[in-house]
C-alpha cells in the first residue's frame, strides 16, 4: 500500500484535469437547450457553482457534483481534497450542505480495496467535519482513479448569492491564497518537501463554510470560489456574468510563499499555459508583469477560496467573518467598475 502512488495513474490531477475553458464553452454552445422551469433560480446561464431550485418561499435546494483523478498520493488526503472541493459549491451560492452522494470510478486491477476504503475514509470525514451524510453514491470499475461528491444544500431564497449579481464600485475580496496547482505540479515532479505539503493539505481541506455567513450580508452582491480556471478566469465570470470590468492589484492577492517561489523557478501545471490561452484576450497585464505572475493568476485551485464582490462599506465586516472563521490571510484584492468584461491586472 506504501508504494502506491496515485497520481501515476492520473494524466492530470483535482481540478486542474478539468476541461480547458475555451474547449468547455464550445462544448456547451452546441448543447441543445433544456427544460428551463420558473423555480430554477440558477442554471448554466452564468457558469456559475451550482444549480438552485426553488422549493418554497423559506427554501432553494442547492445541486452540485464535482470529482477529479488524484492531486496526491496518498487515498485518505486524496478523499478528504476531493470531498472539501465538492462540498464548497454550495458554501459559494451562499448555503448550507445538508447530504453528499459519492462518486467513485477506481482502476480495480491497479488499486487494492484497502487503498480505494482509504479514499472513502477520507472524504466521510470531510463529510462529517461539514455535518452531512454520505448517503448513496456510485461505483464504476475505470482507467484512471476518480472521486468526488454530489453535494446538495438549502438555502433561503433571498440569501442565494450568483456570480453574476455583483455591482459596479464593489470590491473584490479572496478568501484563500493561490497556489496549489503549482504544489500540486511539484508533488507530482518529486520537489515538493514535507512543508510544502503540508500548506497545499492545509489549503485544500479547509470547508468554506463562512459562505453562508457572508450571503445572508445584504451588501454582499457576489459569491464564486476560484478552482480550476484560476483566480483569472473565474473572475471573468463574474465580469461576464454582471457586465463589469475588473481591476486588481498584484502585490494584495495572498499568495502560497511555497508555492510563489516555485513558481519563480518555472514550476507549473499543464492547465495554467491551456486556461491563458482560452481566456487570456481578456486579461490585461502590467508592461512589467512576470511569467511566474501570469502562472499564479491562471493557476487552477483545487478547493480553492471564496471570491466575494461586496460594497466598499463591507469589506471590514467580510474580512471579518473570514478571519474570525480561520481564513487569517483574506484580503482585498481590487475592484469593480462599469466597462466590458476584462480584467486588469496591475
Amino acid at each position: 500500500m506504501q508504494e502506491i502512488r496515485l497520481t501515476q495513474f492520473s494524466h492530470g490531477g483535482g481540478c486542474g484535469c478539468k476541461i480547458a475553458p475555451g474547449i468547455l464553452s464550445d462544448i456547451l454552445a452546441r448543447a441543445p437547450q433544456g427544460i428551463i422551469p420558473p423555480e430554477l433560480m440558477v442554471g448554466i446561464e452564468t457558469s456559475d457553482d451550482a444549480a438552485v431550485y426553488r422549493l418554497n418561499d423559506a427554501q432553494a435546494l442547492i445541486a452540485t457534483t464535482d470529482f477529479f483523478t488524484p492531486i496526491v498520493d496518498d487515498p485518505y488526503d486524496f478523499g478528504r481534497i476531493a470531498a472539501t472541493n465538492a462540498i464548497s459549491d454550495v458554501y459559494a451560492m451562499g448555503g448550507t450542505p445538508i447530504m453528499a452522494l459519492a462518486i467513485v470510478g477506481m482502476p480495480l486491477d491497479k488499486l487494492p480495496p484497502e487503498v480505494i476504503g482509504k479514499v472513502l475514509e477520507g472524504g466521510a470525514s470531510i463529510c462529517r467535519e461539514a455535518g452531512i451524510p454520505i448517503a448513496g453514491g456510485h461505483s464504476i470499475d475505470v482507467l484512471e482513479p476518480i472521486y468526488g461528491l454530489v453535494a446538495l444544500g438549502l438555502v433561503h431564497p433571498d440569501h442565494v448569492r450568483r456570480n453574476a449579481d455583483a455591482r459596479a464600485g464593489d470590491v473584490l475580496i479572496l478568501g484563500k491564497p493561490l497556489g496549489v496547482g503549482v504544489l500540486s505540479a511539484a508533488l507530482k515532479k518529486g520537489m515538493l518537501d514535507t512543508a510544502g505539503y503540508a500548506e497545499m493539505i492545509h489549503h485544500t481541506t479547509q470547508l468554506n463554510r463562512v459562505g453562508p455567513l457572508l450571503a445572508k450580508l445584504a451588501d454582499v452582491h457576489a459569491l464564486t470560489d476560484v478552482t480550476g480556471f484560476g483566480l483569472a478566469g473565474h473572475l471573468l465570470e463574474i465580469c461576464r456574468g454582471s457586465q463589469l470590468a475588473a481591476r486588481l492589484d498584484f502585490s494584495s492577492i495572498p499568495r502560497i510563499a511555497i508555492a510563489e517561489d516555485l513558481a519563480r523557478s518555472g514550476t507549473r501545471t499543464g492547465a495554467s499555459p491551456r486556461n491563458w490561452a482560452a481566456y487570456g484576450n481578456a486579461v490585461h497585464l502590467s508592461g512589467a508583469f512576470a511569467d511566474w505572475q501570469q502562472t499564479l493568476m491562471t493557476d487552477p485551485q483545487t478547493s480553492g477560496g471564496l471570491l466575494v464582490s461586496c460594497a466598499p462599506g463591507a469589506a471590514d465586516e467580510v474580512l471579518c467573518l473570514f478571519h474570525d472563521n480561520g481564513f487569517g490571510k483574506a484580503s482585498v484584492i481590487g475592484t469593480l467598475a462599469a466597462g466590458d468584461a476584462e480584467v486588469t491586472v496591475a
